[in-house]
């Protein structure tokens, strides 16, 4: 089995990033995001409930294994250039997502979004964002981008957005 690539939109929005910025993927299952941000000389941490293969193809990253869904957040007062969620939703978690961003950092999430039901898995409202939720969720940060709809290869419905959390005195960020 072929390693599976990072998500397109973690690809297609890396480039916001400051250059030395620290990276959170909060479940970062088997590293794929931690391993693409690590090679562009990123500080990478990864939390899961498992972080075998994570730690397997990312060595040099920080793991911490947690059940994020049943403990409390295992990095409170912490704070990340930036902050990646994909293929993942807890709600309980978006304060504690949302206060793991630094000034001047940077929140990219893409998760399934109401309509994958029609499409296979998951098809529990619980595991699917409503219409706008993330645009709610991130009322309080800069926008740079947001897509939600139906997309190829697989074929399955998302909401993806990359949202800064800005520098005070500094200008909106260009995209």
């Amino acid at each position: 089995m072929s390693p599976v690539p990072p998500s397109s939109w973690v690809q297609r929005w890396s480039h916001v990033l400051d250059a030395q910025a620290s990276v959170l993927d909060v479940a970062c299952g088997s590293g794929r995001h931690l391993a693409w941000f690590a090679a562009r000389g990123h500080p990478v941490c990864g939390v899961d409930i498992d972080t075998a293969a994570a730690a397997e193809k990312v060595p040099q990253a920080e793991l911490l294994q947690a059940d994020i869904e049943n403990a409390p957040w295992p990095l409170q007062g912490r704070q990340f250039g930036a902050v990646l969620v994909c293929n993942y939703l807890w709600r309980p978690l978006f304060p504690d997502l949302l206060a793991s961003i630094a000034r001047g950092g940077v929140l990219i999430y893409e998760t399934f979004a109401s309509g994958q039901e029609l499409l296979g898995r998951p098809r529990r409202p619980e595991f699917l964002l409503q219409p706008g939720e993330l645009l709610q969720v991130c009322a309080d940060l800069q926008v740079v981008a947001y897509e939600c709809g139906a997309v190829d290869a697989p074929a399955r419905v998302v909401q993806r957005i990359v949202a800064v959390r800005q520098r005070t005195g500094h200008p909106p960020l260009a995209s």
